[in-house]
């Protein structure tokens, strides 16, 4: 009789050995390592601590204490932080159209090949955006003075009275012209790239077609840009948004005209360092900031449908 045997326990194959594929999937991550660390570190890292923040309010009595979304309640009722909302949305309906408007034209006007002195225009126009906002904006601001720049150079020449630039009703319109001194050069050289790299073969149709200079931009050029234009859009959107600089350096020049509420990025500012109110300036540029990224965000989609 024959005794049945239990066949052997199949000894455990070995894992394979990685891959080349395995190596190098490992090896970009190495490479994204350091960016996602720094990412974090000062981008992500700041937000979550705002968010924080604005999660409790320093009381005198009982200190710092937990109250939820009782600061964006308040935010949404504070009426300083709209009307420094509506006027940095004035200032951007009226300023992001006039500066893109302008930077499109002159980037159209290098790259039609006609004008004169060419690379020197370029620079001339993108040299502004190279001094620095603040420098700029104390330029201006003592240009703008009556009694010691050049409005009151003007004044004392002509003999008239000239309208003050720095005044309550001119300060916002005073602001929009530093900004778009400052940044025509940079939207320029946007639009002037893209338009750099549109196919020579769209021109030698509309030129078979007949069209002339005009229909060539409108039905060429235009179309062929819409990405920079949406580009461009975004982020001077982000940009009137965030304005800060200009009024903040400005304030001393025109007290009575600029508040510590002028912007809400000012209002931010005051807040939390001349008010000590730290855990509700955190809730304002919270609310600043997902009001800036919805806004952003449509304008982003708008231009994508129309591009489709």
């Amino acid at each position: 009789m024959t005794t049945l045997h239990p066949p052997a326990a199949a000894e455990p194959r070995p894992a394979p050995p990685p891959t080349r594929r395995d190596r190098r999937s490992w090896t970009g991550w190495g490479f994204l390592g350091p960016f996602v660390a720094v990412f974090a570190l000062v981008f992500l890292a700041p937000i979550a601590y705002s968010v924080y923040l604005s999660l409790f309010r320093d009381q005198l009595i009982g200190g710092t204490t937990f109250v939820g979304l009782d600061n964006y309640t308040q935010a949404l009722q504070d009426d300083r932080f709209w009307a420094s909302l509506g006027r940095v949305a004035l200032f951007l309906a009226v300023q992001v159209p006039v500066m893109l408007g302008i930077a499109l034209l002159v980037a159209l006007a290098l790259d039609s090949g006609r004008l004169y002195g060419r690379d020197f225009f370029r620079i001339s126009v993108f040299l502004p955006y190279a001094v620095p906002a603040v420098v700029a904006t104390l330029m201006w601001g003592f240009m703008y003075g009556t009694r010691f720049g050049l409005v009151g150079d003007l004044e004392d020449a002509l003999g008239v009275g000239l309208p003050d630039p720095l005044s309550p009703g001119l300060v916002l319109a005073s602001i929009g012209n530093i900004v778009t001194w400052e940044f025509i050069g940079y939207n320029m050289l946007i639009f002037y790239a893209a338009l750099r790299v549109i196919p020579h073969s769209l021109y030698e149709a509309a030129e078979i077609d007949g069209a002339g200079q005009i229909r060539v931009i409108t039905a060429v050029k235009l179309p062929a840009i819409r990405g920079a234009l949406v580009i461009a859009t975004i982020f001077s959107i982000i940009g009137s948004f965030q304005l800060f600089n200009e009024p903040n350096i400005l304030q001393p020049l025109a007290p009575n005209a600029i508040s510590t509420d002028y912007t809400p990025n000012f209002y931010t500012y005051s807040l939390s360092f001349n008010g000590q109110q730290h855990n509700y300036s955190a809730t304002v540029a919270i609310v600043m900031g997902l009001i800036t990224m919805a806004i952003a965000y449509v304008v982003q989609l708008r231009g994508m449908r129309k591009g489709v």
